[in-house]
């Protein structure tokens, strides 16, 4: 249950937000409504998601994959069901974006995929455990460039996931919008370990 009022009050600002909100997503996100309680956060955050979203030297599947690996390191249910949507509506294979949580078990990823969720996780844990071995492999398969960028998404993503789970805020309903009917509990995903 969310920490803070989900109804914040409805400024201007923040119906200009509802209706971004809902013309991309189809609903309002609930971290906006949360962070809408002090409108300078949340005009800062989608400021900074709006930079974030610009950046392009990593692959977008890789960048999914470390996103969701670091939000189910921190318990972030709220990001991994918006993750699942936005990886699926880029297309990417439902299998792999379910398996995250389990990602050491499943054959689904590559040696470079599981290296990133690897790299994410290690970043995630407090203290950070990122060992050099690590960090070589990845240097040397992205480069410096897409490393760097790895680096700073699973830090925003930290953000984000703590940020989401410290107010209390929980799944959506986005993963269940993109899934058949019925599909999921075949799939030997998440969703039929839920």
């Amino acid at each position: 249950m969310a920490r803070v009022s989900l109804t914040p009050p409805r400024t201007r600002f923040f119906r200009l937000v509802e209706w971004y909100s809902k013309r991309a997503y189809g609903k309002v996100l609930d971290p906006a409504r949360a962070l809408a309680h002090n409108p300078r956060v949340l005009r800062s955050d989608l400021r900074f998601e709006q930079s974030v979203a610009k950046w392009n030297k990593l692959d977008p599947a890789l960048k999914a994959l470390a996103e969701m690996a670091s939000a189910a390191a921190i318990g972030c249910s709220w990001c991994m069901d918006f993750g699942y949507w936005v990886g699926r509506e880029r297309g990417m294979d439902a299998r792999k974006l379910q398996d995250v949580p389990v990602w050491r078990d499943s054959d689904a990823y590559t040696p470079l995929e599981r290296d990133v969720m690897a790299y994410a996780e290690a970043m995630t844990a407090t203290p950070p455990t990122v060992d050099d071995d690590l960090a070589a492999r990845l240097r040397d398969r992205l480069g410096e460039p897409a490393l760097v960028e790895l680096t700073a998404m699973v830090a925003v993503e930290n953000l984000r996931s703590r940020l989401n789970s410290a107010l209390g805020l929980t799944s959506q309903g986005f993963k269940d919008s993109c899934e058949v009917p019925g599909a999921a509990a075949g799939t030997g995903g998440v969703a039929a370990r839920e």
